[in-house]
């Protein structure tokens, strides 16, 4: 299925006798980018964390947030090891920056991270990492749940977007003909007019319309473009499985392509016009298909 690398996922579990909420954040990336956060008594799992996300995410930065709540029963301690520590740091900024004494806050060096600590020890005593890991399955189960939703919004997005490039297509398609007539009798009549009633050479006179003809021809851009976009819509309708930002943006570019050529060769006002209107819809179906992983 088609997901968005937009998304939002969490899921709380118990690890050892702490339970623990794991909140993840995605947004578009052209990898796979993970940020992982975690309390200090969990970071001896961080290489698991990245391996679980791994597997759930293709493409996409991940902002992993882990929250450890402690039983209410466990009464609370102060590492005095860190918070000696601390104090010792603040200190010697204070005595480097001219920092005055009273400046100094015990309040704000209680709340530094893992000076207040369980008095029962290590809340993630007997824990293992795949307690943690189901958590952040669970998690990433949520986010991709996410993803797919906006997945699909996007998908039925870009089908309206392709619509009207089709419809763009559809009137450049039936003008040209028209169009190379009237260039083939404006050439015609501005070389009559050169002429100045000295007689044609009718041969000559038909190859230079037949080049021009073929100059102005853009029949075979807009079968490549019809083709890039049955290339866009089978990919649209994939699973997904393995991700499809890329290869649409490919085609994305092989359209802008064909677009851009043929407008090079529309020297005709409709024609310009609707080419505009097709490197719009290209442009703006571009910002979503940078969304999708």
């Amino acid at each position: 299925m088609i997901r968005s690398m937009t998304g939002f996922g969490t899921a709380e579990g118990v690890v050892g006798g702490a339970r623990v909420t794991i909140e993840l954040r995605s947004v578009n990336h052209r990898f796979f980018n993970p940020s992982i956060k975690l309390p200090a008594v969990l970071g001896r799992w961080e290489n698991d964390v990245r391996e679980a996300l791994r597997r759930g995410v293709g493409r996409g930065s991940v902002t992993v947030t882990a929250r450890l709540d402690v039983p209410a029963g466990a009464a609370a301690a102060i590492d005095e090891r860190r918070f000696g520590e601390y104090v010792t740091r603040l200190r010697d900024l204070q005595r480097r920056f001219d920092v005055p004494a009273d400046a100094l806050d015990l309040a704000a060096i209680l709340r530094l991270p893992d000076v207040v600590v369980s008095g029962g020890g290590d809340p993630t005593d007997g824990a293992s990492a795949e307690e943690l890991v189901a958590v952040v399955d669970a998690a990433v189960a949520a986010l991709t749940h996410m993803r797919e939703a906006e997945g699909s919004r996007l998908v039925a997005y870009l089908e309206e977007r392709l619509a009207v490039v089709e419809a763009a297509l559809g009137r450049i398609s039936a003008r040209a003909p028209q169009r190379l007539i009237e260039q083939r009798e404006r050439l015609r009549a501005s070389v009559q007019e050169i002429a100045g009633g000295v007689a044609l050479d009718e041969q000559r006179l038909e190859q230079e319309i037949a080049i021009l003809a073929d100059r102005l021809d853009v029949s075979e851009e807009l079968s490549r473009f019809r083709s890039h976009i049955a290339a866009f819509r089978d990919t649209l309708a994939g699973d997904g499985a393995d991700g499809v930002g890329k290869r649409l943006g490919f085609l994305l570019q092989e359209m802008l392509r064909e677009a851009n050529t043929t407008g090079s060769k529309a020297n005709d006002a409709a024609l310009v016009s609707d080419v505009v209107v097709i490197k719009e819809e290209l442009e703006r179906i571009r910002e979503q298909v940078e969304n999708l992983e």
